[in-house]
């Protein structure tokens, strides 16, 4: 997933992009991958130093970054981002819990509420996005599809040159197995969640 930059962020200081797993998950990955942090920065792109500071939870990683990690390291974000699969059957999280994504514009954020025992076929997340935030996402695999519900201020949504106006309270569905952008051009922040099906089968 790419996000664009597009100036300064403007989202509080405080949100966070990891949780206190992700530094472990990514340690643990590379250790089970026999990478030195010098192999994982060279196929990762992402600078050895950064990612020492992720093994240690002293830095929160931008959307890029965890995308980067997760696609050299054979994994998606949300089993990167995913706690162990041994947590029990009724679980709930705190806020301080929830995996939270920080675009690198500062401008979107995606809270990560999905399930990971579902993450193969079903994704959801509460996306929120300042004025001028803009998330550029390359596409999931073959004939998933994305539904966007607005629930406060509106989004602009595009998909191979279709650009659909999404209100308060209005839902759009549409083929996220290519590059779709969504963006808040109002004047004010928007609010929405998005659920992505990986394996819609009106799409087969």
């Amino acid at each position: 997933m790419a996000v664009r930059e597009r100036g300064s962020g403007t989202l509080e200081t405080g949100a966070q992009a990891i949780t206190g797993q992700l530094g472990k998950t990514i340690q643990r990955l590379r250790k089970a991958y026999n990478l030195s942090l010098s192999d994982l920065a060279e196929q990762s792109g992402v600078a050895k130093s950064i990612i020492s500071q992720i093994e240690r939870n002293e830095t929160n990683p931008t959307l890029a970054t965890v995308w980067r990690l997760s696609q050299a390291l054979d994994m998606s974000v949300e089993r990167v981002l995913a706690s162990s699969d041994d947590a029990p059957f009724v679980e709930k999280l705190t806020r301080a819990d929830t995996p939270m994504l920080v675009s690198e514009d500062g401008l979107c954020r995606l809270s990560i509420i999905g399930w990971i025992k579902t993450v193969e076929w079903l994704q959801y997340y509460d996306f929120q996005a300042e004025p001028g935030g803009e998330l550029d996402s390359d596409g999931h695999q073959r004939g998933s599809v994305e539904c966007l519900t607005v629930v406060s201020g509106s989004l602009e949504v595009e998909v191979g040159g279709v650009i659909e106006t999404v209100k308060e309270g209005e839902t759009v569905r549409y083929r996220c197995d290519r590059r779709h952008i969504i963006r808040n051009r109002g004047p004010g922040p928007a609010h929405a969640f998005m659920v992505c099906l990986l394996k819609a089968a009106v799409l087969d």
